[in-house]
């Protein structure tokens, strides 16, 4: 037998490899900057989205041909684009200001050393290679004031989160100051329950977090009521206050890294209530800042209407008509003036193109008050895609698809009468409903961790794009969080069947898409959840239901208000057999006909292993944009990818 390899020699041929590949990156970074310089003289587009989809194509390939996974090589090159794409747009608009290139400079932010806002600052500093001079502060008015007086060089204001929303006060103080938005950066923000010498949770008592991350992490705060809050001005406080404690029973709200600076450490990880958690902040300077047209830009103003009928949408057809995107919309009173109201817009314009110079004149005319708060470059990259056909042929195209509504508006809202273009559904690992069927695999619960993770892994390996996961009832929440964050980690979707309407919530808080079986279509209580959320929710036939009724059910879900909504046929009863199920195929084809609903097909009831592969490819052939399949119908591994290289063809 084959004497394996020394663990540690083969540790320090890894290390060697880490190190060879940073000095890669490096190089492959500076290189980028030269791109940047050429595009500086020749005025070209920071992106070539056509030469990136080119380029992963033949990375995919190549990767292939080394024995690496093609999601792999996809998402490690989109952080390697997107950092390239940064670096260029950093370099090119302080060459456009040379005034603010400086090799240090002072920055005001919230809290002290470990806040989030720190970290943002820090971060946007070491981006365009400056030395930050921290400076501290306790409030936003008070970073304001800093920047005004020539205290710092520049103010750091959180903005919004994606779970918590808008942070209001922030758009109070920017209705008062002379300062301008000269930039924006958004960072990732991992709640963790910080504590000192790894106390553990059962004996905390009291935790200390400032409103935002509070808001931000209440559906795990309500999972442990014994817990006592105590609100802080900054993460960087309740931090401090942790480090202040005579004993050991309390803790704070931050982040891991931010932990670090205090020796603290993260008893509890992943604490927000949404998976994806980041906040974007602005930042803002005494002068404003060109923005070189080869950069997407942003511009951000702030309006007052006055009361009068139809004023704000006269407003915003302006900008319509000058082809200007609106990003972002927000309200905020206007002090003194009741019931009157101050809205500030993002739009992804250059303050310098014609088409935003006319917008602002015509709104001009139209409002009582309207100020550009700055004009600065967007840092929001949009990951470049390929498609599932083995992610080697042509990209997606752009979900910029204009939607047709037709003009009878008492149409049921499920049906081509109502809405003429096909609904199509983003999620963040692909599009359900688009031009590529997806499939998923159904799991039952419980499974042992380690199998757990080794099952994600084949059925990733294979082509699949998500997991359904069913038996919600036999695991605890906790472990079902886990299973997501398996899944996540690996790339796919997931979605949780739910069978009632007390497992609703627990399905909600873990999965990306939930999964109302066939027996709950009639559950009316059950439908309004699902039309109360924000998720998508995938609507199965009961064995019993007309298509009539089913699409029925569909209507109250998308009356309720979410309009991501995906039909699934998992086969029906007849009446001349009523033990056996059969998919409804023709059934299919009226749905397609009528609807502009997504329909997916569960083959996991209704068809047997034997007849899995050519029923799967009539399904394809009919036009359905997915297909689940059971985990027991695929037993040769050979067989499944097969079947699946055929439908992702």
């Amino acid at each position: 037998m084959k004497k394996a390899p020394e663990l540690s020699h083969t540790r320090e041929q890894i290390t060697a490899l880490d190190k060879d590949l940073l000095a890669l990156l490096a190089k492959r970074r500076n290189l980028s900057l030269d791109v940047a310089r050429s595009k500086e003289v020749d005025v070209r587009p920071i992106r070539d989205t056509q030469r990136e989809k080119e380029l992963l194509e033949r990375l995919v390939l190549q990767g292939r041909e080394q024995g690496l996974d093609a999601h792999f090589v996809i998402s490690l090159y989109q952080s390697i684009i997107e950092d390239s794409v940064l670096n260029q747009q950093a370099y090119l608009h302080g060459r456009a200001n040379p005034e603010i290139q400086q090799l240090q400079s002072t920055i005001a932010y919230l809290g002290a050393r470990g806040s989030y806002s720190y970290l943002a600052a820090s971060r946007f500093c070491q981006r365009r290679q400056v030395e930050m001079i921290d400076l501290g502060c306790q409030s936003f008015s008070e970073i304001i004031n800093s920047v005004e007086l020539g205290h710092a060089d520049l103010g750091f204001l959180p903005i919004e989160n994606t779970s918590s929303g808008s942070i209001n006060e922030v758009y109070d103080v920017l209705q008062h100051t002379s300062l301008s938005i000269v930039g924006e950066t958004t960072i990732e923000v991992g709640h963790c329950l910080l504590t000192k010498n790894n106390t553990d949770l059962a004996k905390i008592k009291t935790v200390f977090a400032h409103p935002q991350p509070i808001s931000q992490c209440s559906h795990w705060l309500t999972q442990h009521p014994q817990l006592t809050l105590a609100y802080c001005s900054s993460s960087a406080e309740a931090m401090q206050k942790v480090i202040d404690a005579e004993d050991d029973s309390v803790a704070a709200i931050g982040s891991a890294e931010g932990g670090a600076l205090y020796q603290l450490s993260a008893t509890e990880s992943g604490l927000a209530n949404q998976k994806i958690n980041q906040s974007r902040f602005i930042v803002v300077a005494r002068k404003a800042v060109a923005v070189p047209t080869q950069l997407p830009a942003k511009t951000t103003l702030i309006m007052a209407t006055g009361q009068k009928p139809g004023a704000l949408v006269e407003a915003l057809l302006v900008l319509k008509v000058h082809n200007i995107n609106m990003s972002k919309l927000e309200s905020r009173p206007i002090p003194g003036t009741p019931w009157e109201e101050m809205f500030y817009l993002d739009v992804d314009a250059n303050l310098a193109s014609s088409n935003m110079q006319q917008a602002l004149k015509e709104l001009e005319r139209l409002t009582r008050f309207v100020k550009v708060l700055g004009c600065y470059p967007c840092e929001t990259v949009k990951p470049t895609q390929l498609n599932n056909s083995q992610l080697v042929i042509e990209p997606i195209s752009s979900k910029a698809t204009n939607v047709l509504i037709s003009d009878d508006i008492d149409a049921p809202k499920h049906s081509k009468l109502y809405k003429q273009e096909p609904t199509v559904i983003a999620t963040k690992q692909c599009d359900i409903g688009a031009r590529d069927i997806i499939t998923l695999e159904q799991i039952s619960l419980p499974v042992a961790d380690d199998m757990f993770a080794a099952n994600v892994k084949s059925i990733k390996e294979a082509g699949f794009q998500g997991i359904l996961l069913q038996g919600l009832d036999s695991v605890t929440t906790l472990a079902l969080k886990d299973y997501c964050h398996l899944i996540e980690q690996a790339g796919l979707l997931s979605a949780i069947e739910v069978n009632s309407v007390s497992s609703f919530d627990s399905a909600l808080k873990s999965a990306d898409m939930l999964y109302l079986s066939g027996k709950e279509m009639f559950n009316n209580e059950l439908l309004d959840l699902a039309g109360s959320i924000s998720k998508p929710v995938l609507l199965e036939r009961n064995t019993m239901a007309s298509t009539i009724d089913w699409l029925c059910a569909a209507d109250k879900v998308l009356t309720k208000g979410n309009q991501q909504l995906i039909l699934v046929e998992a086969g029906t009863r007849s009446f001349t057999n009523p033990e056996k199920l059969a998919l409804d195929l023709a059934g299919l084809v009226e749905i397609k006909n009528t609807s502009h609903l997504p329909i997916i097909v569960n083959t996991s009831y209704a068809v047997d292993a034997s007849q899995l592969h050519c029923q799967a490819l009539a399904v394809k052939k009919l036009l359905a944009n997915g297909l689940i399949i059971n985990e027991v119908q695929l037993i040769e591994e050979d067989k499944q990818e097969h079947l699946l290289h055929q439908l992702h063809q």
